[in-house]
Protein backbone atom coordinates (compact mmCIF):
# COMPACT_ATOMS: atom_id res chain seq x y z
CA UNK A 1 0.00 0.00 0.00
CA UNK A 2 1.38 3.38 -0.97
CA UNK A 3 1.68 6.31 1.33
CA UNK A 4 -0.97 8.13 -0.72
CA UNK A 5 -3.44 5.27 -0.32
CA UNK A 6 -2.75 4.99 3.39
CA UNK A 7 -3.20 8.75 3.88
CA UNK A 8 -6.50 8.70 1.99
CA UNK A 9 -7.80 5.82 4.08
CA UNK A 10 -6.85 7.58 7.30
CA UNK A 11 -8.49 10.79 6.12
CA UNK A 12 -11.71 9.01 5.22
CA UNK A 13 -11.72 7.21 8.56
CA UNK A 14 -11.17 10.41 10.50
CA UNK A 15 -13.88 12.21 8.53
CA UNK A 16 -16.35 9.41 9.18
CA UNK A 17 -15.48 9.47 12.88
CA UNK A 18 -16.03 13.22 13.07
CA UNK A 19 -19.33 12.93 11.23
CA UNK A 20 -20.46 10.21 13.63
CA UNK A 21 -19.71 12.42 16.61
CA UNK A 22 -20.83 15.73 15.10
CA UNK A 23 -22.93 17.72 17.56
CA UNK A 24 -26.58 18.42 16.84
CA UNK A 25 -27.19 22.17 16.73
CA UNK A 26 -30.25 23.44 18.60
CA UNK A 27 -31.22 27.02 17.71
CA UNK A 28 -33.09 28.77 20.54
CA UNK A 29 -35.16 31.90 19.99
CA UNK A 30 -35.72 33.76 23.26
CA UNK A 31 -36.56 37.15 24.71
CA UNK A 32 -33.95 39.48 26.23
CA UNK A 33 -35.39 39.34 29.76
CA UNK A 34 -33.04 38.80 32.68
CA UNK A 35 -34.08 35.23 33.46
CA UNK A 36 -33.52 34.14 29.86
CA UNK A 37 -30.11 35.80 29.74
CA UNK A 38 -29.26 33.89 32.91
CA UNK A 39 -30.46 30.68 31.24
CA UNK A 40 -28.10 31.33 28.34
CA UNK A 41 -25.16 31.72 30.73
CA UNK A 42 -26.02 28.56 32.66
CA UNK A 43 -26.52 26.52 29.49
CA UNK A 44 -22.79 25.76 29.51
CA UNK A 45 -23.64 23.21 32.18
CA UNK A 46 -26.14 21.59 29.81
CA UNK A 47 -23.60 21.42 26.98
CA UNK A 48 -21.07 19.85 29.34
CA UNK A 49 -23.61 17.15 30.19
CA UNK A 50 -24.60 16.73 26.53
CA UNK A 51 -21.46 17.08 24.37
CA UNK A 52 -23.45 15.85 21.38
CA UNK A 53 -25.69 18.96 21.50
CA UNK A 54 -24.55 22.47 20.60
CA UNK A 55 -26.76 25.42 21.51
CA UNK A 56 -27.12 28.46 19.27
CA UNK A 57 -28.88 31.48 20.75
CA UNK A 58 -31.00 34.15 19.09
CA UNK A 59 -31.87 36.67 21.82
CA UNK A 60 -34.26 39.44 20.75
CA UNK A 61 -36.41 42.25 22.10
CA UNK A 62 -39.92 41.00 22.85
CA UNK A 63 -41.80 42.55 19.92
CA UNK A 64 -39.11 41.46 17.43
CA UNK A 65 -38.97 37.94 18.86
CA UNK A 66 -42.72 37.49 18.57
CA UNK A 67 -42.71 38.67 14.98
CA UNK A 68 -39.83 36.37 14.02
CA UNK A 69 -41.30 33.32 15.75
CA UNK A 70 -44.80 33.88 14.39
CA UNK A 71 -43.50 34.18 10.84
CA UNK A 72 -41.31 31.10 11.20
CA UNK A 73 -43.99 28.89 12.73
CA UNK A 74 -46.69 29.95 10.27
CA UNK A 75 -44.47 29.27 7.26
CA UNK A 76 -42.90 26.15 8.80
CA UNK A 77 -39.55 27.79 8.14
CA UNK A 78 -37.60 25.65 10.58
CA UNK A 79 -35.23 28.43 11.68
CA UNK A 80 -35.75 27.62 15.36
CA UNK A 81 -35.62 24.37 17.29
CA UNK A 82 -36.76 25.93 20.57
CA UNK A 83 -39.19 28.84 20.78
CA UNK A 84 -39.89 31.01 23.81
CA UNK A 85 -43.65 31.50 23.72
CA UNK A 86 -46.47 31.90 26.22
CA UNK A 87 -50.02 31.13 27.21
CA UNK A 88 -51.38 32.90 24.14
CA UNK A 89 -49.39 31.07 21.48
CA UNK A 90 -49.02 27.58 22.97
CA UNK A 91 -52.65 26.40 22.81
CA UNK A 92 -53.38 28.11 19.48
CA UNK A 93 -50.24 26.89 17.72
CA UNK A 94 -50.52 23.49 19.36
CA UNK A 95 -54.06 22.98 18.13
CA UNK A 96 -52.94 23.92 14.62
CA UNK A 97 -50.39 21.10 14.77
CA UNK A 98 -47.39 23.45 14.72
CA UNK A 99 -45.85 22.38 18.06
CA UNK A 100 -44.48 19.07 19.30
CA UNK A 101 -46.56 17.70 22.20
CA UNK A 102 -44.69 17.55 25.48
CA UNK A 103 -45.28 13.91 26.34
CA UNK A 104 -43.23 11.10 27.88
CA UNK A 105 -41.36 13.44 30.21
CA UNK A 106 -38.88 11.78 32.60
CA UNK A 107 -40.33 10.83 35.98
CA UNK A 108 -38.04 13.20 37.88
CA UNK A 109 -39.46 16.13 35.89
CA UNK A 110 -42.52 15.86 38.18
CA UNK A 111 -45.10 17.54 35.95
CA UNK A 112 -47.68 17.36 38.74
CA UNK A 113 -45.53 19.82 40.68
CA UNK A 114 -46.26 22.48 38.02
CA UNK A 115 -49.23 24.67 38.94
CA UNK A 116 -52.41 23.44 37.19
CA UNK A 117 -53.24 26.95 35.95
CA UNK A 118 -49.87 27.13 34.21
CA UNK A 119 -50.16 23.64 32.71
CA UNK A 120 -53.67 24.35 31.48
CA UNK A 121 -52.62 27.66 29.97
CA UNK A 122 -49.98 25.90 27.85
CA UNK A 123 -52.30 23.10 26.74
CA UNK A 124 -55.00 22.55 24.14
CA UNK A 125 -57.65 19.85 24.55
CA UNK A 126 -55.65 18.23 27.33
CA UNK A 127 -52.33 18.10 25.47
CA UNK A 128 -49.35 20.06 26.80
CA UNK A 129 -47.45 21.91 24.06
CA UNK A 130 -44.81 23.89 26.00
CA UNK A 131 -42.95 23.61 29.30
CA UNK A 132 -43.02 26.67 31.59
CA UNK A 133 -39.76 28.48 32.23
CA UNK A 134 -41.38 30.94 34.63
CA UNK A 135 -44.90 32.04 35.48
CA UNK A 136 -46.15 35.46 36.48
CA UNK A 137 -48.99 37.76 37.28
CA UNK A 138 -48.64 41.52 37.69
CA UNK A 139 -48.29 43.50 40.90
CA UNK A 140 -47.43 46.88 42.37
CA UNK A 141 -43.84 47.67 43.30
CA UNK A 142 -43.34 50.75 45.46
CA UNK A 143 -40.60 52.50 47.40
CA UNK A 144 -41.31 51.96 51.08
CA UNK A 145 -38.78 54.64 52.08
CA UNK A 146 -40.46 57.28 49.92
CA UNK A 147 -43.91 56.31 51.18
CA UNK A 148 -42.74 56.51 54.80
CA UNK A 149 -41.09 59.90 54.26
CA UNK A 150 -44.29 61.27 52.70
CA UNK A 151 -46.55 59.73 55.35
CA UNK A 152 -48.27 57.50 52.80
CA UNK A 153 -49.55 53.97 53.28
CA UNK A 154 -49.91 51.50 50.41
CA UNK A 155 -52.99 49.25 50.74
CA UNK A 156 -52.71 45.53 50.02
CA UNK A 157 -54.57 46.28 46.79
CA UNK A 158 -54.74 49.98 45.93
CA UNK A 159 -57.22 51.52 43.51
CA UNK A 160 -55.96 53.26 40.40
CA UNK A 161 -57.38 56.50 41.83
CA UNK A 162 -55.18 56.04 44.90
CA UNK A 163 -52.22 55.36 42.61
CA UNK A 164 -52.85 58.73 40.95
CA UNK A 165 -52.83 60.45 44.36
CA UNK A 166 -49.63 58.68 45.42
CA UNK A 167 -47.96 59.49 42.11
CA UNK A 168 -48.88 63.17 42.39
CA UNK A 169 -47.34 63.36 45.87
CA UNK A 170 -44.13 61.52 44.99
CA UNK A 171 -43.47 63.03 41.56
CA UNK A 172 -40.30 65.15 41.83
CA UNK A 173 -38.83 65.32 38.33
CA UNK A 174 -36.37 68.04 39.32
CA UNK A 175 -34.79 65.41 41.58
CA UNK A 176 -34.93 62.68 38.95
CA UNK A 177 -37.81 60.97 40.75
CA UNK A 178 -41.00 60.12 38.88
CA UNK A 179 -44.29 59.29 40.52
CA UNK A 180 -44.93 56.16 38.52
CA UNK A 181 -43.45 54.07 35.72
CA UNK A 182 -45.71 52.00 33.45
CA UNK A 183 -45.41 50.28 30.11
CA UNK A 184 -45.91 52.64 27.18
CA UNK A 185 -44.10 50.83 24.37
CA UNK A 186 -46.48 49.64 21.66
CA UNK A 187 -47.03 45.89 21.47
CA UNK A 188 -49.77 43.39 22.22
CA UNK A 189 -47.58 41.95 24.98
CA UNK A 190 -46.11 45.30 26.02
CA UNK A 191 -48.44 48.28 26.57
CA UNK A 192 -51.59 46.29 25.76
CA UNK A 193 -50.91 43.71 28.46
CA UNK A 194 -50.95 46.47 31.07
CA UNK A 195 -53.65 48.55 29.36
CA UNK A 196 -56.01 45.58 29.16
CA UNK A 197 -55.71 44.92 32.91
CA UNK A 198 -56.37 48.61 33.64
CA UNK A 199 -59.38 48.51 31.32
CA UNK A 200 -60.64 45.34 33.02
CA UNK A 201 -60.72 47.10 36.37
CA UNK A 202 -62.61 50.06 34.87
CA UNK A 203 -65.31 47.61 33.77
CA UNK A 204 -64.21 47.32 30.13
CA UNK A 205 -63.79 44.25 27.93
CA UNK A 206 -62.37 43.71 24.46
CA UNK A 207 -65.58 42.26 23.04
CA UNK A 208 -69.21 41.97 24.08
CA UNK A 209 -70.95 38.61 24.06
CA UNK A 210 -71.56 38.88 20.30
CA UNK A 211 -67.84 39.59 19.66
CA UNK A 212 -68.39 43.25 18.91
CA UNK A 213 -65.44 45.41 20.09
CA UNK A 214 -66.20 48.09 22.69
CA UNK A 215 -63.40 50.65 22.38
CA UNK A 216 -65.74 53.61 21.94
CA UNK A 217 -67.68 52.75 25.09
CA UNK A 218 -67.39 54.77 28.32
CA UNK A 219 -65.30 52.14 30.14
CA UNK A 220 -62.45 52.01 27.61
CA UNK A 221 -62.57 55.79 27.17
CA UNK A 222 -62.28 56.41 30.90
CA UNK A 223 -59.54 53.81 31.34
CA UNK A 224 -57.32 55.09 28.52
CA UNK A 225 -57.82 58.74 29.49
CA UNK A 226 -56.83 57.85 33.04
CA UNK A 227 -53.72 55.96 31.84
CA UNK A 228 -52.64 58.82 29.56
CA UNK A 229 -53.19 61.41 32.30
CA UNK A 230 -51.42 59.37 34.99
CA UNK A 231 -48.36 58.53 32.95
CA UNK A 232 -48.33 61.84 31.09
CA UNK A 233 -48.34 63.91 34.26
CA UNK A 234 -46.40 61.76 36.68
CA UNK A 235 -44.35 59.37 34.56
CA UNK A 236 -40.83 59.68 33.13
CA UNK A 237 -40.13 61.51 29.87
CA UNK A 238 -40.54 59.38 26.77
CA UNK A 239 -42.83 56.90 28.52
CA UNK A 240 -44.31 55.76 25.20
CA UNK A 241 -40.95 54.11 24.42
CA UNK A 242 -40.66 52.18 27.69
CA UNK A 243 -41.46 48.48 28.05
CA UNK A 244 -40.68 46.00 30.80
CA UNK A 245 -36.88 46.18 30.54
CA UNK A 246 -36.72 49.98 30.29
CA UNK A 247 -38.95 50.45 33.34
CA UNK A 248 -37.00 47.83 35.28
CA UNK A 249 -33.83 49.83 34.65
CA UNK A 250 -35.55 53.05 35.75
CA UNK A 251 -36.93 51.48 38.92
CA UNK A 252 -33.66 49.80 39.87
CA UNK A 253 -31.79 53.08 39.45
CA UNK A 254 -34.15 54.78 41.91
CA UNK A 255 -36.10 56.91 39.45
CA UNK A 256 -39.59 55.41 39.97
CA UNK A 257 -41.60 55.77 43.17
CA UNK A 258 -44.04 53.10 41.92
CA UNK A 259 -44.21 50.58 39.13
CA UNK A 260 -46.95 48.13 38.11
CA UNK A 261 -45.61 45.22 36.09
CA UNK A 262 -44.78 41.53 36.02
CA UNK A 263 -44.27 39.75 39.33
CA UNK A 264 -41.10 38.20 37.90
CA UNK A 265 -39.38 41.56 38.46
CA UNK A 266 -39.47 40.85 42.20
CA UNK A 267 -36.12 39.08 42.18
CA UNK A 268 -34.44 41.83 40.14
CA UNK A 269 -35.61 44.76 42.27
CA UNK A 270 -34.58 42.83 45.42
CA UNK A 271 -31.09 41.97 44.19
CA UNK A 272 -28.52 44.36 45.60
CA UNK A 273 -26.07 43.51 42.82
CA UNK A 274 -28.34 45.14 40.24
CA UNK A 275 -30.78 47.33 42.17
CA UNK A 276 -29.92 50.51 44.03
CA UNK A 277 -33.25 50.27 45.87
CA UNK A 278 -32.96 46.65 47.06
CA UNK A 279 -34.36 46.39 50.58
CA UNK A 280 -36.52 49.50 50.09
CA UNK A 281 -39.19 47.93 47.89
CA UNK A 282 -42.70 47.01 48.98
CA UNK A 283 -45.11 44.75 47.11
CA UNK A 284 -48.87 45.01 46.67
CA UNK A 285 -51.45 43.49 44.37
CA UNK A 286 -52.03 45.15 41.00
CA UNK A 287 -54.51 48.04 41.35
CA UNK A 288 -58.27 47.66 41.06
CA UNK A 289 -60.90 50.30 40.32
CA UNK A 290 -64.64 49.59 39.95
CA UNK A 291 -63.77 45.88 40.10
CA UNK A 292 -60.77 43.77 40.98
CA UNK A 293 -61.56 41.26 38.23
CA UNK A 294 -58.73 41.08 35.72
CA UNK A 295 -56.51 43.44 37.73
CA UNK A 296 -53.48 41.15 37.51
CA UNK A 297 -52.62 39.21 34.40
CA UNK A 298 -51.67 35.55 34.09
CA UNK A 299 -48.75 34.52 31.90
CA UNK A 300 -45.98 32.00 31.58
CA UNK A 301 -42.93 32.28 29.38
CA UNK A 302 -42.44 28.73 28.16
CA UNK A 303 -40.23 26.72 25.86
CA UNK A 304 -41.71 24.83 22.92
CA UNK A 305 -40.36 22.71 20.06
CA UNK A 306 -41.88 23.41 16.63
CA UNK A 307 -42.70 20.44 14.41
CA UNK A 308 -40.56 22.10 11.72
CA UNK A 309 -37.41 21.49 13.80
CA UNK A 310 -34.96 18.93 12.42
CA UNK A 311 -33.53 18.43 15.92
CA UNK A 312 -36.64 17.64 17.95
CA UNK A 313 -35.06 15.09 20.29
CA UNK A 314 -32.12 17.33 21.19
CA UNK A 315 -34.42 20.37 21.50
CA UNK A 316 -36.78 18.48 23.81
CA UNK A 317 -33.83 17.38 25.92
CA UNK A 318 -32.81 21.01 26.38
CA UNK A 319 -36.35 22.26 27.09
CA UNK A 320 -36.80 19.56 29.73
CA UNK A 321 -33.50 20.51 31.39
CA UNK A 322 -34.16 24.27 31.37
CA UNK A 323 -37.57 23.91 33.04
CA UNK A 324 -36.62 21.21 35.55
CA UNK A 325 -36.12 21.21 39.30
CA UNK A 326 -32.42 20.57 38.63
CA UNK A 327 -32.19 23.84 36.69
CA UNK A 328 -33.79 25.72 39.60
CA UNK A 329 -31.22 24.14 41.91
CA UNK A 330 -28.45 25.31 39.57
CA UNK A 331 -29.79 28.89 39.63
CA UNK A 332 -29.97 28.76 43.43
CA UNK A 333 -26.38 27.54 43.61
CA UNK A 334 -24.97 30.15 41.22
CA UNK A 335 -27.19 33.20 41.86
CA UNK A 336 -28.99 32.59 45.17
CA UNK A 337 -32.29 30.88 45.89
CA UNK A 338 -34.34 34.09 45.54
CA UNK A 339 -33.49 34.08 41.83
CA UNK A 340 -34.92 30.69 40.88
CA UNK A 341 -37.52 30.97 38.09
CA UNK A 342 -40.79 31.84 39.87
CA UNK A 343 -44.42 31.05 39.38
CA UNK A 344 -44.32 27.51 38.00
CA UNK A 345 -43.81 24.91 40.73
CA UNK A 346 -45.57 24.32 44.03
CA UNK A 347 -42.34 22.91 45.51
CA UNK A 348 -40.68 26.32 45.11
CA UNK A 349 -43.26 27.92 47.39
CA UNK A 350 -43.25 24.98 49.80
CA UNK A 351 -39.56 25.65 50.42
CA UNK A 352 -39.19 27.82 53.58
CA UNK A 353 -35.72 28.90 52.48
CA UNK A 354 -37.14 30.39 49.28
CA UNK A 355 -40.03 32.10 51.04
CA UNK A 356 -37.61 33.63 53.54
CA UNK A 357 -35.15 34.79 50.88
CA UNK A 358 -37.77 36.15 48.45
CA UNK A 359 -39.81 38.99 49.99
CA UNK A 360 -41.99 39.10 46.87
CA UNK A 361 -42.85 35.39 46.83
CA UNK A 362 -46.07 35.42 48.88
CA UNK A 363 -47.50 38.31 46.84
CA UNK A 364 -46.54 36.59 43.58
CA UNK A 365 -48.36 33.44 44.66
CA UNK A 366 -51.45 35.40 45.73
CA UNK A 367 -51.53 37.43 42.51
CA UNK A 368 -51.26 34.32 40.35
CA UNK A 369 -53.94 32.51 42.31
CA UNK A 370 -56.35 35.45 41.92
CA UNK A 371 -55.92 35.71 38.14
CA UNK A 372 -58.74 33.89 36.36
CA UNK A 373 -58.62 33.80 32.54
CA UNK A 374 -62.26 32.66 32.41
CA UNK A 375 -63.65 35.33 34.75
CA UNK A 376 -61.68 38.53 34.26
CA UNK A 377 -64.23 41.19 33.25
CA UNK A 378 -67.11 42.84 35.08
CA UNK A 379 -69.54 41.99 32.26
CA UNK A 380 -69.48 38.53 30.64
CA UNK A 381 -66.94 38.15 27.82
CA UNK A 382 -66.79 35.44 25.14
CA UNK A 383 -63.01 35.01 25.23
CA UNK A 384 -60.49 33.34 27.54
CA UNK A 385 -57.47 35.33 28.78
CA UNK A 386 -56.88 38.11 31.29
CA UNK A 387 -54.60 40.45 29.33
CA UNK A 388 -55.33 38.96 25.93
CA UNK A 389 -58.14 37.27 24.05
CA UNK A 390 -57.18 33.72 23.13
CA UNK A 391 -58.13 33.90 19.45
CA UNK A 392 -55.66 33.72 16.53
CA UNK A 393 -56.59 37.21 15.30
CA UNK A 394 -55.77 38.92 18.60
CA UNK A 395 -52.03 39.32 18.07
CA UNK A 396 -52.41 41.33 14.85
CA UNK A 397 -55.35 43.37 16.15
CA UNK A 398 -53.77 44.22 19.51
CA UNK A 399 -50.46 45.17 17.88
CA UNK A 400 -52.28 47.83 15.88
CA UNK A 401 -54.33 48.99 18.87
CA UNK A 402 -51.12 49.20 20.92
CA UNK A 403 -49.65 51.64 18.41
CA UNK A 404 -52.74 53.84 18.69
CA UNK A 405 -52.63 53.85 22.51
CA UNK A 406 -48.90 54.66 22.41
CA UNK A 407 -49.70 57.50 20.01
CA UNK A 408 -52.27 58.92 22.41
CA UNK A 409 -49.74 58.67 25.26
CA UNK A 410 -47.12 60.46 23.17
CA UNK A 411 -49.62 63.23 22.39
CA UNK A 412 -49.78 62.61 18.66
CA UNK A 413 -53.55 62.08 18.74
CA UNK A 414 -56.46 62.56 21.16
CA UNK A 415 -57.62 59.53 23.15
CA UNK A 416 -61.04 59.61 21.47
CA UNK A 417 -59.54 59.45 18.01
CA UNK A 418 -57.19 56.63 18.99
CA UNK A 419 -60.09 54.61 20.36
CA UNK A 420 -62.29 55.30 17.34
CA UNK A 421 -59.49 54.03 15.10
CA UNK A 422 -59.06 51.01 17.39
CA UNK A 423 -62.78 50.31 17.09
CA UNK A 424 -62.72 50.57 13.30
CA UNK A 425 -59.67 48.32 12.92
CA UNK A 426 -60.94 45.68 15.34
CA UNK A 427 -64.47 45.67 13.98
CA UNK A 428 -63.18 45.21 10.43
CA UNK A 429 -60.97 42.28 11.44
CA UNK A 430 -63.69 40.61 13.52
CA UNK A 431 -66.12 40.84 10.60
CA UNK A 432 -63.48 39.53 8.22
CA UNK A 433 -62.82 36.56 10.52
CA UNK A 434 -66.61 36.03 10.85
CA UNK A 435 -66.76 36.42 14.61
CA UNK A 436 -69.12 39.34 14.30
CA UNK A 437 -71.77 40.21 11.72
CA UNK A 438 -73.55 43.60 11.62
CA UNK A 439 -77.16 43.43 12.62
Amino acid sequence: MTFKTTFSALTLGLTASLMTHAATTVTIGTVNNGDMIRMQKLSQAFEAQHPDIRLEWVVLEENVLRQRLTTDIATQGGQFDVMTIGMYEAPIWGEKGWLTPMTDLPADYDLNDVFPAVRNGLSAKGTLYALPFYGESSMTFYRKDLFDAAGLSMPRQPTWSQMMTFARTLHKPDQGQYGICLRGKAGWGENMALMTTIANTFGARWFDEQWKPEFTGPEWTEAVKFYVDLLGQYGPPGASSNGFNENLALFNSGKCAMWVDATVAGSFVSDASQSKVAGKVGFALAPKQVTDKGAGWLWAWALAVPVSSDAKDAATTFVTWATSKAYSDLVAEKYGIANVPPGTRQSTYDNPEYMKAAPFAAMTLEAMSKANPKDKTLKPAPYVGVQFAAIPEFQAIASQVGKLIAGALAGSMPVERALQSAQNITLREMKRARYYASR
